[in-house]
């Protein structure tokens, strides 16, 4: 009962946060100077058309797309559908479907991210267990490049990779997700294709995450390293391998806290990547969308990746609740 009083109570935050972001996001696009149907029509027609034309194009436009209605009418249209699933037809490229569109980038970016953020998690918290437990020259220098790589900015980093390893050392294409002349298919090909084109952004997601990784560890495992049972543990000779174990169990749990809040950074920071290496995910369609002040797709994806943050928070919330029983005890305490 009191982990489902702990589930319950942080279900009504999150959902509270949910209705809030929901508003946000129908409001917050309309923020942006300027006329979607004055930025479609001036990159359809060019001027070549005379003006009752353009008037006319742009009426139909305006009607189309549900922009002569108020403002408030507007936004109870956009609640009800997004509740149905129903995210609209993009400005920029009508008649397609925000949906399908999201439907093609999305597997591209949850490649990209999902490996960066596991193995990033993983490899980071052995690496600041490791160097708090071995301390000396290696704990100096693992601190030092992590400090380095989680203060540097993620879109500074894929700038480096990419005059490095693509420009200076042309060892990796320079961008994009596949080679100009291909196209997506399932073949062995074009995989290796599209893994020389994904290796560079990816790299540059792993590095800073284990870097923030490695520096939270360490800072845990720091006073774990002094605790009673690592000296007993030592004492009795056991290998430091069977120590490290017992050190990154002990101060895994406020990593795994941090993990929520590292996740929602690097959602944000791989929209920034791919724009980088214009690599055809999330990122890159957002960006393209907010040019032309698309704001089906900009609501579409800026809602997708606030549902993606939640939940990764509310998951990371219920787990820690379930492992910590000092928690559920706490709001027992507080009823």
């Amino acid at each position: 009962m009191a982990l489902l009083r702990h589930i319950l109570s942080k279900l009504g935050w999150y959902a509270a946060a949910f209705a809030a972001a929901l508003a946000l996001n129908f409001f917050l696009p309309r923020l942006l100077p300027g006329n979607p149907v004055d930025t479609l029509i001036g990159q359809a027609l060019r001027g070549h058309a005379s003006s009752e034309t353009k008037q006319r194009v742009y009426e139909t436009y305006v009607a189309e797309f549900g922009l002569d209605q108020g403002l408030w009418s507007q936004f109870l249209t956009y609640i009800g559908k997004t509740l149905q699933g129903d995210f609209g037809t993009s400005f920029s490229r009508y008649p397609a479907e925000v949906a399908t569109m999201i439907g093609d980038a999305l597997p591209w970016t949850i490649a990209l991210q999902l490996p960066a953020v596991l193995l990033g998690w993983i490899i980071g918290n052995l690496v600041g267990a490791v160097a708090a437990y071995r301390r000396g020259g290696f704990d100096r220098s693992v601190y030092l490049s992590s400090l380095f790589l989680t203060a540097a900015p993620y879109y500074c980093l894929a700038v480096l990779l990419l005059y490095g390893l693509a420009v200076a050392l042309p060892l990796f294409p320079t961008g994009g997700g596949w080679s100009f002349g291909n196209s997506p298919e399932w073949s062995a090909m074009f995989a290796v294709d599209a893994v020389s084109h994904w290796f560079l952004p990816f790299l540059s997601l792993l590095l800073v995450f284990i870097g923030g990784q490695a520096i939270g560890m360490r800072s845990m495992a720091v006073y774990e390293v002094d605790a009673d049972y690592v000296r007993f543990a030592e004492s009795f000779g056991l290998p430091d391998r069977k120590i490290v174990g017992y050190i990154f169990r002990n101060g895994m749990l406020p990593q795994i806290t941090g993990l929520a809040l590292a996740i929602g950074t690097l959602v944000g920071g791989a929209l920034l990547t791919e724009i980088v290496f214009s690599y055809p995910g999330i990122g890159t369609l957002l960006y393209d969308a907010i040019l032309n002040k698309d704001y089906p797709v900009i609501q579409a994806v800026t809602l997708l990746v606030l549902i993606v943050v939640l939940v990764a928070n509310f998951l990371v919330d219920v787990l820690y609740g379930l492992i910590d029983p000092r928690i559920r005890a706490a709001e027992r305490g507080e009823r």
